[in-house]
C-alpha cells in the first residue's frame, strides 16, 4: 500500500511541541523510504478547538478522522477542563470509544546510554481501552459516576466478555512474535465475577496459542514482582485501570514517561500517543522531551506495516526505532534524562541518524 493519511492533533501544553518533532521524523522517513507516502491532515482538539469550533472535540476533527488510515494525539490537560460543560470532554477517552480503540498497547524497554536502576527490561503492557473503571467511557450514553446525595459517589466497573477476548487476542498475538509468554493481571480474588469474567475469557482465548504460555497474577502482588523482577515478563493483558496504573510503573523502571510510547488500536484505525500527559509547567520552553510520541508513531508505522503487509512502513518504523537508540548511546538527550538538548533540537538530531542509518546501508 504506502500511502496513508495522518491525522494530527497537537494536543495541549507540550503537545504541539512534542508533536512537531514527531512530524519532522515522519517527514524524513517519508523521504528516505522508498515506497512510503505520508500525508497529515491537521484537526483541532483539547484547548485549542474549544477555542475556535467551541468544543475540545469539534464534529469536523472526528468526520475528518474517518478520512484517514490513522491518527497521531497529542497529550491533553483535561485536568483544567471544566466538567459541567458538556463540550468540554476528554478528547482521548472519546476518542478511544468513538473509534473503538480497545487496546492500548505501551511497552516498556531499556535503552543503551539511559540510566536506570534495572537491565533486560523489554515488556509491553496490553490495556483495556474501552470500558472497565473509567466513566467516560463505560455506558453508551451518561457518565459511569453517581451522586445519589451530595457525600456519597457511585463509581460502575464493566467487564465484557467481547472486550476481554478480543483484547486477548492482541495480546497473544504480540507475544507470538516476541518471547512468547503472556502475563494476565486481575483482582479476582476481590473482583471475582468482573475479573473472573476478564480472566476466563483470556484464558478461553490463550488456549488457541499452544506456544505461549500463560501465568497470572492479582494486580498487588504483579505490581511487586515489576519492580523485583521485571526482566522476566514479556507481554501483561491486563483491564484498563489496572494497564494505566502498571505502565507507568513500568515506564519508571526505563527512565521514565519521557519513554513511554502508546498505540490505541482497533480493527480499523488507530491513533498514537504516548502515555504521558500535557505538562502545562514546561509548555513553551521548548525541554520537553519527545521521544514517547516519536516512539508511539513508530508503533503506528509498525502495525500499519503489519495490517496492510507494506514493507515500507515496516523500514519506516525499523529506522526510527534505531535511530532513537543510537542517539542515546551518542548522549543526544532532553533534561529530563540528563541531557542538554532541546525539543527541536534532538528532533533534528534524531533526522541526522536516520540520514547516517541509510548512508550505511548504501
Amino acid at each position: 500500500m504506502g500511502n496513508y493519511k495522518i491525522a494530527v492533533m497537537e494536543g495541549d501544553g507540550i503537545g504541539p511541541e512534542i508533536v512537531r518533532e514527531t512530524i519532522k521524523v515522519l517527514n524524513a522517513v517519508h523521504s528516505i523510504v522508498e515506497g512510503l507516502h505520508l500525508e497529515f491532515r491537521y484537526f483541532p482538539v483539547g484547548l485549542a478547538g474549544y477555542e475556535s469550533k467551541g468544543s475540545t472535540l469539534p464534529n469536523e476533527t472526528i468526520e475528518g478522522l474517518k478520512n484517514c488510515h490513522a491518527g497521531i494525539l497529542g497529550p491533553v490537560t483535561t485536568h483544567i477542563y471544566e466538567t459541567t460543560d458538556p463540550n468540554m470532554i476528554n478528547p482521548s477517552g472519546a476518542l478511544r470509544k468513538k473509534f473503538d480503540l480497545y487496546a492500548n498497547i505501551r511497552p516498556a524497554k531499556n535503552y543503551v546510554g539511559v540510566n536506570t536502576r534495572y537491565e533486560n527490561v523489554d515488556l509491553v503492557i496490553v490495556r483495556e481501552n474501552t470500558e472497565g473503571m473509567y466513566s467516560d467511557r463505560n455506558l453508551y450514553f451518561g457518565s459511569g459516576e453517581f451522586m445519589p446525595d451530595p457525600d456519597t459517589v457511585l463509581s460502575l466497573r464493566v467487564v465484557t466478555r467481547k472486550a476481554s477476548e478480543r483484547l486477548a487476542k492482541v495480546g497473544f498475538e504480540l507475544a507470538n512474535t516476541r518471547r512468547k509468554s503472556v502475563t494476565l493481571v486481575h483482582k479476582m480474588n476481590v473482583l471475582r465475577k468482573g475479573c473472573g469474567l476478564f480472566y476466563d475469557s483470556c484464558k478461553s482465548v490463550g488456549s488457541e496459542y499452544k506456544d505461549v504460555s500463560i501465568r497470572d497474577y492479582h494486580v498487588d502482588a504483579f505490581a511487586l514482582y515489576l519492580v523485583q523482577k521485571p526482566e522476566v515478563f514479556d507481554v501483561v493483558v491486563t483491564t484498563n485501570m489496572f494497564g494505566d496504573i502498571l505502565s507507568d510503573q513500568a515506564a519508571g523502571l526505563v527512565g521514565g514517561l519521557g519513554l513511554a510510547p502508546g498505540l490505541n488500536l482497533g480493527d480499523h484505525f488507530m491513533i498514537a500517543q504516548a502515555t504521558h500527559g500535557s505538562a502545562p509547567d514546561i509548555a513553551g520552553k521548548n525541554i520537553a522531551n519527545p521521544v514517547a510520541e516519536i516512539l508511539s508513531a513508530k508503533m503506528m508505522l509498525e502495525w500499519l506495516g503489519i495490517r496492510n503487509n507494506d514493507q515500507s512502513a515496516l523500514d519506516a518504523a525499523l529506522l526510527i526505532q534505531k535511530a532513537v537508540e543510537e542517539a542515546f548511546k551518542q548522549n543526544l538527550k532532553t533534561p529530563d534524562l540528563g541531557g542538554s538538548l532541546s525539543t527541536d533540537q534532538y528532533g533534528d538530531s534524531l533526522v541526522k541518524e536516520l540520514e547516517k542509518l541509510v548512508l550505511q546501508k548504501q
